[in-house]
């Protein structure tokens, strides 16, 4: 016989072990004798799940309310691959011509 969970008015959770064939009929409170509906404390798919996944998955749940921490350039570049633009060192003028405004300007362009 399974394990089931079971919460009182008065008394709050108590568990018992019941049948399969009886699992989504009410039970009686050991401390008062209400009868007291069944309740889910723990999803099925967390207990079939392997203990190192669980810990993984409980570690995620509590980290995920924390703000976002890194150094300013990450935060700034958002993250290692997107890098802001740089502006481009070439001007080109009103007539197509290109200028190199931070180049040197003895050195002739071709």
């Amino acid at each position: 016989m399974p394990l089931y969970d079971y919460k009182c008015v008065d008394h709050g959770l108590f568990h018992a072990l019941v049948p399969v064939s009886a699992s989504g009929e009410s039970h009686p409170c050991p401390g008062c004798g209400l009868v007291s509906p069944r309740v889910i404390l723990v999803a099925p798919s967390v207990l079939a799940m392997a203990p190192e996944k669980r810990r993984a998955v409980a570690r995620n749940e509590r980290a995920a309310h924390e703000p976002r921490s890194g150094n300013q350039h990450s935060e700034r570049e958002q993250g290692c691959c997107h890098h802001a633009r740089h502006k481009p060192k070439v001007f080109y003028t009103a007539r197509g011509e290109k200028l190199f405004p931070s180049a040197r300007p003895w050195m002739i362009s071709h």
